[in-house]
């Protein structure tokens, strides 16, 4: 087992990194800040995914975090503390919020599969970070909301990741009301997959990773990327982008393999191309 800390200045990691075969988990670690994003959690979090995307040995992620809280979005106390800049702040608000936008859409581009496992409350950028996972497994303790709207910071970023995982009206419900939804409700709507027993959530999302681990990583890629792009088209538009990645995908040689082991009955050997 490989593990590594990214450190800041401060003797204390807030991102850790634990390589358990070809799946990575990712841990946010600032469990007294409720694992609030930091700018450093935040930068550290884009080298990391920027890191895996290029490491061909890493082929799912598993999102997680310690402590109580899985993530309660911005760091206030931070953001808070350039008010007195020249500017009043609005340099760095938009610094901050540039930077945590292009780090979730890291997530959604990453050739790799990332699950989040969630084991407390996920709130405002918290609940972002959820949505913007190809999938989430979350603890029978774990909640969800978006509660910008209570201290007059409406959850606009987080609504972007949100409003494209469930319907618009219960976005909407999220978004005006800041109520925290429970598990139960947050896999009715479309937010997360399944819900398990508290302390359970990190297992189930790592034997969801090993099992996606178990694919051709090429196919994988080219599914991953397609399933966000069509979604964005028109639909008549999505089904030719749609045929023409298939045509691409049935000259790779992992769909030859793929297709000459079902016929044969055999297991495949992926050479990941």
């Amino acid at each position: 087992m490989n593990i590594q800390a990214a450190r800041t200045a401060s003797s204390e990691p807030v991102l850790l990194r634990d390589n358990q075969g070809p799946v990575a988990v990712l841990t946010l670690n600032r469990p007294a800040a409720r694992n609030s994003l930091s700018e450093d959690m935040l930068g550290l979090l884009g080298t990391m995914l920027a890191d895996i995307a290029k490491d061909d040995n890493v082929r799912a992620v598993v999102l997680a975090a310690n402590g109580p809280a899985f993530c309660a979005g911005h760091d206030l106390k931070e953001l808070t503390g350039r008010r007195s800049d020249a500017d009043g702040g609005r340099a760095y608000f938009q610094h901050i919020m540039t930077t945590c936008s292009a780090m979730m859409q890291q997530i959604v581009n990453l050739p790799q599969p990332v699950i989040a496992a969630v084991q407390g409350v996920a709130s405002a950028a918290g609940c972002q970070l959820v949505a913007s996972c190809d999938l989430a497994v979350a603890s029978a303790k774990a909640g969800f909301a978006t509660p910008g709207v209570d201290i007059g910071l409406f959850c606009s970023t987080p609504m972007v990741a949100l409003s494209r995982n469930v319907a618009r009206k219960h976005a909407m419900k999220m978004l005006l009301t800041g109520e925290i939804v429970s598990p139960e409700h947050a896999a009715a709507i479309g937010l997360i997959n399944e819900v398990v027993a508290a302390g359970q959530e990190r297992d189930r999302a790592i034997e969801l990773a090993q099992q996606f681990a178990s694919k051709s990583s090429h196919v994988i890629g080219i599914g991953k990327a397609a399933f966000y792009h069509q979604t964005e088209l028109p639909l008549a538009q999505a089904y030719d982008y749609a045929s023409k990645v298939m045509t691409e995908n049935m000259m790779a040689r992992d769909a030859e393999e793929g297709i000459c082991a079902f016929i044969e009955k055999r297991d495949p050997s992926w050479e990941d191309r």
